[in-house]
């Protein structure tokens, strides 16, 4: 699939909407404890959404999994069971600093984890610093991380900014201690999504060899990797029902409000799957250098978190001034995205241009052969031409990286 960076940001973008969103209809689910309405929106995120995706875009999906290396599906697995981890405690990071603070700090350390460490395990660090393209794109993450910072820094000052009083009029259990050391560990658990998806490579390229579009190749491998995700959140949800005595929330209050939770947590589970789905795609469109995608992908869902800050008022209250860092901030996360997504499309055209001089090669040694050629004042025969053409066509190898990175989920009461 030919590379197109900018497409590639796009569905970015789409993925982040989705990330930044998810939490927003469990506002709207009643009389049910954090942990009920939790894995019942997991559920269809993790278990519903990727297999009815995975059925409907890879053919032969079961065919893909049961040919898959044990060792690979194993890994993806485990990794995804440690991203849960960081999933259960980045909701409370949420739950204690609020949509925009939270996703910023949680996301700024996911961010640079998730970003630095593949292509460094990958063996991809000397080419990427000997490359115009690769500069460029490490410039765009370090612009990316700088905006996480400035974000970072105008929640800090919202924070010293404003009364316990003014904190819990917007977030209600404010608590910036607890918020920032969960916020940490969140962010470096939830970083194993990447070392899930790049374990499960040989997944993608099983799915691949089996006629998946290269576009989609990426889905099974979120199959295996949620559900290692899935179950460490079940385990967690069904020890807090026991604790908390809130298992019979799945049966109440009954009628069309237990209906309605049941819908509201389910609608939040598909748009969470929506990050993903969109992040898998925006991948195999990002090209040479697409460990970038995880810092893009982290940049759009702080940006449209803190749309959904502001238009909650979570910021109501600060002075001007922290808002316009808050600005800032926002401003060079969009900067940053456009930075990386020119230094993949160099990338791109880097990887092109020689396929591009052997194809020129090969046109020009085919026209030659559809005109006379003299030699002695005869003409050639055409298979003789034909075969000179063949000897100076040397066919480019293009072999694609395949996608890598990942995310998140909420709070483990």
């Amino acid at each position: 699939m030919t590379a197109n960076p900018f497409l590639g940001v796009f569905l970015h973008a789409i993925g982040g909407l989705a990330a930044a969103s998810f939490y927003i209809p469990f506002r709207r689910v009643q009389g049910w404890s954090w942990e009920s309405y939790w894995i019942v929106g997991g559920f269809f995120s993790w278990i519903v959404a990727p297999w009815v995706v995975g059925l409907a875009v890879v053919p032969g999906l079961l065919d893909v999994l049961a040919g898959s290396p044990v060792a690979s599906l194993a890994r993806c697995y485990g990794f995804g069971a440690l991203w849960g981890i960081g999933g259960l405690t980045f909701g409370l990071s949420m739950r204690y600093l609020g949509i925009s603070l939270g996703n910023a700090m949680a996301l700024g350390f996911c961010a640079a984890f998730g970003t630095l460490i593949p292509p460094i395990a990958q063996g991809q660090s000397a080419e990427i610093l000997s490359t115009a393209a690769g500069l460029a794109t490490l410039a765009g993450v370090a612009v990316c991380l700088a905006g996480i910072a400035v974000c970072g820094a105008a929640g800090a000052a919202k924070e010293r900014a404003l009364s316990d009083e003014e904190k819990r009029k917007t977030v209600r259990e404010f608590n910036f201690a607890k918020g920032a050391t969960v916020a940490v560990f969140a962010g470096v658990m939830s970083a194993c999504m990447a070392f899930a998806i790049a374990s499960g490579k040989p997944i993608a390229d099983r799915a691949a060899e089996l006629g998946t579009p290269e576009l989609w190749k990426n889905t099974p491998v979120f199959v295996v990797a949620f559900a290692g995700g899935f179950t460490v959140n079940l385990l967690w949800c069904a020890w807090l029902n026991v604790r908390n005595r809130s298992a019979g929330d799945y049966f109440r209050p009954g009628g069309e409000r237990l209906l309605l939770n049941y819908l509201f947590s389910a609608l939040a589970g598909a748009i969470w799957y929506l990050q993903f789905m969109f992040y898998g795609m925006g991948t195999t469109r990002m090209g040479k250098y697409d460990f970038s995608s995880w810092s893009i992908h982290m940049a759009f869902i702080i940006i449209f978190g803190n749309f959904w800050g502001l238009g909650f008022r979570e910021w109501r209250g600060v002075v001007p001034r922290t808002k316009q860092l808050l600005w800032t901030g926002i401003v060079v996360l969009v900067l940053s995205t456009i930075v990386v997504g020119w230094g993949n499309y160099l990338a791109a055209k880097e990887k092109e241009s020689p396929e591009e001089a052997s194809q020129n090669a090969a046109e020009a040694s085919q026209s030659a052969g559809r005109h006379v050629h003299a030699c002695r004042g005869h003409v050639l025969p055409r298979n003789t031409v034909h075969d000179h053409a063949s000897v100076a066509m040397a066919p480019a190898q293009h072999n694609k990286p395949d996608v890598s990175h990942l995310l998140l989920r909420s709070d483990p009461n």
